[in-house]
């Protein structure tokens, strides 16, 4: 929300710094975000003097041009090259000097000593569209001779400047939704402030209504609410003879300083009240509301309704409508329609000013998409008490800035008067609940600024009355937290001691690893399933007897299927994966985080001993990595791209140092590999599901799994140190090779043989082709090798970059026999 300084220095007499003013704000709950200057006239016309055209004769050169010498109050004269067809001797003028900005809605330009046609030119006499207090360009702007030479513009035009403060408001501060809102908390809070010296009388000023009174009743507009839920409260006068024209500077600037765009003066001043006072209003055109009669109901579902913004809206029937005998002319609340507006022609008008239920209008504001600043602040609660003072301020401004006379009584229709809300404040309480105690008359000069009301006092305990305008204000704790933000709670002191149980996070944190984890492999497609920890024994059975011996069986189970504590991931996940393949859904990447649970020794009297539970991480890939479309090929899942996963997985948590064997017997897998870190230790397992065990699930496609032992890990991360290295200012060089090797040779031997013979500048080797086909002798396969190469004190030179390379190979054709293709 945007609050104009000058504007609230109107409503509380301050003369602070504004970011003094700002950060006070900031203390007491209402968060300053930003802080702009605003002039009414871009650039504030700095550098524009007025001046005297002493001299004016034709241009030698140019017959549209004329030549002048113009007195700006300085000891010599300007020459000014003029094109203005009306420039003459005589006249009073407004010039931009050298070094001035010209806004325009062409670009800004900035003037500078020239020459023009050979004729220097040192400023430029400007016309109304060059200053931007006006729109004519047909010749400069000449002004009244009285105006004394040197006068600065900006004084001359009373060029307004101020500061407009972004507030970023809570929802549940609507009394700060306008500029006596915001002006009530900061002279509350600077009060608090001093309030221990003399200078503690400042009070919040509201504007003067006194001079309210009915010129007649010769237009009289009778109110009907139909439904008092949605619209407890509804007030409304006539003004007749009113004149629909351009607002005054003063208004247009207040509402543009706080980012409005002015419209016409009956509007403005709706805008103006409404962001001053927080009581939104809307002026309807008298001569639109057939019958006299104003009258609130719901419309059918369906009814077409034309807002202001000339757009056809289907009603439904939750939407509140202001209605004439006929027809509704505004969404009540929100948006104004656009046959009953105010218009140039207009010359009657019917003010309201209403409350509705904050929950009617969050509907109607959600449904069809309409944030207007009147929804804002009734779908956060409004002041029902408001309505008659924001009507009187209202219509006096209206009568100032557009003429005419009150024509009607003010009508107040107000189904169930709410008054001020009591709350019980127990002072003792308050300063247990704080722990410190503020001074009694502090706090009742506090309520006192807030206009909360002390009715009673008796022993420690305070009997209030809170205004309506604090919707959010209901209980004693919440007058606690209106005193604390207006006292500051800065200001209170922190004690000597502090209680507290002892806290603290195991590390690493098992649950934030987990969860990054999950995260990395969700953003990569895979979806995360939950199984039963209970499963059936058969499924054991079928991958051995020792393992089957292992299972920690229920004592009384469910059923056969449900008669063992699962010892694997596995068995879980392989049913998901057949109920998704019967649903046609045979594309699957799947992740569990569970608990297995084993025998560890049927002997051991000791349940920690006799029982194992461990957390696993389970991953399974099956049929396509990709859905199928019309630009990606076909790609089936296989054990590269698992080995890919489970490599980013580790480098993840940090373990870069692992190894990889393969099983040679393993009734889990077709083919799996282990994987080992330090002190050969496991720490999982992946590779291709048995095709017995598929078949037991009925799945007819490979199946690749991967066991993490998820505690094991946990061991391995604590010992697990995590080091910063800058990234090298030099740049890394990479190197390629082709091989020719026997097909019996693995590339984990190119890789380790590189890794040993150079471990200073060799960073990476990466094999990123293989090749076997018959264009090769027999036996062999061709391996396409990167290796890349950093010397992290200097730029590698092609000589040792070549001497590196002539190693490597030379390695290669001794150790493995390779040739250089």
């Amino acid at each position: 929300m945007k609050v104009s300084y000058n504007w609230l220095k109107q409503l509380v007499k301050v003369n602070l710094p504004v970011e003094k003013v700002s950060e006070i704000l900031t203390d007491c709950g209402l968060e300053v975000e930003g802080i702009e200057k605003f002039e009414s006239i871009p650039g504030g016309l700095e550098g524009f003097v007025i001046g005297k055209v002493v001299e004016k004769e034709k241009h030698p050169d140019a017959d549209k041009l004329s030549l002048t010498k113009v007195d700006i109050g300085r000891e010599q004269l300007l020459d000014i090259v003029c094109g203005a067809p009306n420039v003459a001797a005589g006249q009073t003028v407004v010039v931009a000097t050298v070094g001035t900005m010209i806004y325009s809605e062409n670009g800004n330009f900035e003037i500078k000593k020239s020459k023009i046609r050979g004729a220097v030119s040192e400023g430029m006499i400007c016309a109304e569209d060059e200053l931007n207090i006006g729109k004519s360009h047909d010749g400069i702007m000449v002004l009244s001779n009285d105006i004394e030479i040197g006068t600065l513009a900006k004084d001359y035009f009373k060029i307004e400047s101020d500061f407009v403060i972004e507030i970023g408001l809570t929802p549940n501060r609507s009394d700060a939704t306008s500029h006596y809102g915001v002006a009530r908390d900061l002279a509350a809070a600077i009060k608090s402030l001093n309030f221990n010296s003399s200078d503690s009388d400042l009070d919040c000023i509201l504007p003067d209504i006194t001079s309210f009174k009915v010129d007649n009743t010769n237009l009289p507009i009778s109110i009907e609410i139909e439904d008092i839920a949605a619209c407890p409260r509804y007030s409304g006068l006539t003004v007749s003879g009113i004149t629909v024209k351009e607002s005054p500077e003063w208004l247009k600037n207040r509402l543009k300083a706080i980012g409005q765009k002015p419209i016409n003066n009956i509007v403005d001043i709706t805008n103006y009240v409404l962001h001053e006072l927080g009581q939104p209003l809307h002026a309807f055109d008298a001569a639109e509301i057939t019958g006299n009669k104003v009258i609130v109901k719901k419309q059918k579902a369906g009814t077409k309704f034309i807002t202001l913004d000339n757009i056809e809206r289907e009603l439904t029937e939750n939407d509140l409508m202001i209605c004439n005998v006929n027809e509704a002319m505004c969404m009540a609340g929100v948006f104004g329609g656009v046959k009953s507006g105010v218009s140039e022609h207009t010359k009657n008008i019917f003010i309201e000013s209403a409350y509705f239920n904050p929950v009617t209008i969050r509907k109607t504001s959600k449904h069809h998409g309409l944030k207007t600043d009147a929804s804002f602040r009734f779908e956060r609660g409004a002041d029902p008490n408001a309505t008659i003072y924001a009507l009187k301020r209202a219509a006096l401004l209206i009568k100032e800035v557009a003429g005419g006379t009150i024509s009607s009584e003010i009508v107040d229709v107000y189904s169930s008067k709410g008054g001020n809300y009591p709350v019980d404040l127990n002072l003792d309480f308050m300063d247990t609940f704080i722990g410190h105690k503020i001074d009694r008359s502090h706090i009742k000069s506090i309520l006192k600024s807030l206009e909360i009301v002390v009715k009673e006092e008796k022993e420690s305990v305070l009997k209030l009355e809170v205004p309506t305008y604090r919707v959010d204000v209901l209980r004693e704790v919440d007058v606690i937290e209106e005193i604390l933000r207006i006292y500051g709670f800065n200001n209170i002191p922190m004690p000597e001691g502090l209680k507290s149980s002892i806290s603290y996070q195991l590390k690493p944190n098992v649950e934030k690893i987990k969860n990054m984890v999950s995260e990395q492999l969700t953003s990569i497609g895979f979806y995360e399933i939950m199984n039963n920890s209970l499963t059936a024994a058969s499924y054991s059975e079928l991958i051995g007897e020792a393992f089957a011996e292992k299972n920690v069986r229920i004592l009384n189970p469910l059923s056969k299927e449900l008669d063992v504590m699962r010892q694997s991931l596995l068995f879980g996940g392989l049913e998901s994966i057949s109920h998704n393949i019967n649903r046609r859904r045979a594309d699957l990447k799947l992740y569990e985080f569970g608990k297995v649970y084993s025998l560890r020794d049927s002997t051991a009297e000791n349940v920690v001993k006799k029982y194992q539970e461990q957390l696993h991480l389970g991953i399974w890939l099956t049929g396509n990595l990709q859905s199928e479309n019309w630009n990606n090929a076909e790609k089936k899942a296989d054990v590269f791209f698992m080995k890919t996963i489970l490599n980013e997985i580790l480098k993840k948590i940090g373990i870069s140092n692992y190894s990889l064997t393969e099983n040679t017997k393993d009734e889990m897998f077709a083919f799996s590999a282990s994987i080992l870190v330090q002190n050969n230790r496991e720490i999982g397992r992946f590779g291709l599901v048995s095709n017995q065990l598929l078949k037991k699930f009925d799945i007819k496609q490979e199946v690749y799994f991967a066991d993490f032992n998820w505690d094991e890990i946990i061991k391995v991360i604590t010992k697990h140190k995590v080091l910063y290295k800058e990234i090298s200012k030099f740049p890394e060089v990479r190197r390629d090779l082709a091989l020719l090797v026997d097909k019996t040779v693995k590339f984990s031997q190119i890789e380790e043989i590189a890794k040993k013979n150079e471990k200073k500048l060799l960073k990476a080797v990466n094999l990123f082709d293989v090749y076997e086909g018959e264009k090769l002798p027999e036996g062999k396969k061709s391996y396409a090798i990167s290796f890349i190469l950093l010397d992290e004190q200097q730029t590698l030179t092609d000589k040792v970059i070549d001497k590196v390379m002539e190693r490597f190979i030379d390695l290669y054709q001794k150790e493995l026999g390779a040739q250089i293709r």
